[in-house]
């Protein structure tokens, strides 16, 4: 990945839908999530169109590898020639008002991209989830804690609470299934999504002001147009279902756009209004653990 970042830009992402051609072909589990949420999101499209949409996606999401290889190891001066920001002043006018800034955002492929360009023109606290690869982990919190004012684990409530109350501005995404704890449903797509309450929490306590963010990577390698919206007007609302329900109907537009960059991977409808209700297959891995505990039982057995 070193390497390809040398290349020009062009051939990087030329580079990386490749990449993504050949993840669709090594992670069938995966691809069945993807193809099963834009099955679910895009019924108007016919079985053909959300193929493609699915092959779209799967470029996009190599390209996010190229890309996310270039924020960790390009120069802060090629991040001139490829990014754009508007609407820098809404944060602005936040932290003059003495106010911690939360930007709403949703899980994009660009996203590593985005976050160099955005720390160009303001500092961000940006939040990191542990992976299971002990290597990687900490590879990308290394390199994400370079570029972070305060680098918080998405489920440390405290670290937002205190980042916020400090005049903070942090970089959030809610768009994740989480279970039923601390979640609503509310529309996505017209699907009842299980949706996290903690933006309304944090708004709560912490006086923050909440600016939705836009990410957009443009066609034929132009670069990326990043849109920071006008603070949300009486904003939290009268109960947590209205809060997720407006904040699900931004990101559905922003998604509307440009569906092929959105990160379908996620089983975003996992958790269903009613229990047992299931739209994904089981995870390979927790197959395999099945498995192994049934040869055990039956070579005890025998």
């Amino acid at each position: 990945m070193w390497l390809i970042v040398k290349l020009p830009m062009r051939l990087q992402l030329v580079a990386g839908r490749m990449l993504g051609r050949l993840f669709k072909l090594l992670s069938s589990y995966r691809h069945t999530i993807a193809r099963t949420n834009i099955g679910l999101c895009f019924p108007e499209l016919d079985v053909r169109q959300q193929q493609q949409l699915v092959n779209r996606f799967y470029e996009s999401l190599g390209m996010s590898l190229v890309e996310t290889a270039f924020a960790f190891w390009a120069d802060d001066r090629d991040f001139n020639r490829f990014g754009t920001l508007e609407g820098l002043e809404h944060i602005e006018t936040a932290r003059k008002q003495g106010n911690g800034v939360l930007l709403l955002s949703g899980h994009f492929c660009s996203l590593d991209f985005a976050g160099r360009i955005l720390v160009k023109h303001h500092p961000v606290c940006f939040t990191y989830q542990k992976l299971r690869n002990r290597l990687i982990d900490s590879a990308i919190k290394r390199k994400r804690a370079q570029g972070s004012e305060i680098l918080i684990n998405r489920y440390d409530t405290r670290g937002f609470i205190k980042a916020l109350k400090a005049g903070h501005v942090v970089w959030y995404a809610p768009d994740q299934d989480q279970a039923r704890k601390n979640s609503v449903f509310a529309p996505f797509f017209g699907i009842p999504a299980n949706t996290l309450t903690s933006t309304t929490k944090l708004v709560k306590l912490t006086s923050a002001v909440v600016l939705p963010f836009h990410i957009r990577r443009l066609p034929d390698s132009k670069g990326y147009a990043l849109k920071i919206s006008p603070p949300l007007e009486n904003f939290p609302g009268a109960s947590e279902v209205e809060d997720a329900t407006r904040f699900n109907a931004i990101l559905e537009a922003q998604v509307r756009e440009h569906p092929e960059q959105y990160l379908w991977l996620h089983r975003r409808f996992k958790t269903r209004p009613v229990k047992g209700d299931k739209l994904y297959p089981q995870k390979p891995r927790r197959i395999r653990r099945k498995q192994r505990k049934l040869r055990k039982k039956n070579k005890g057995l025998t």
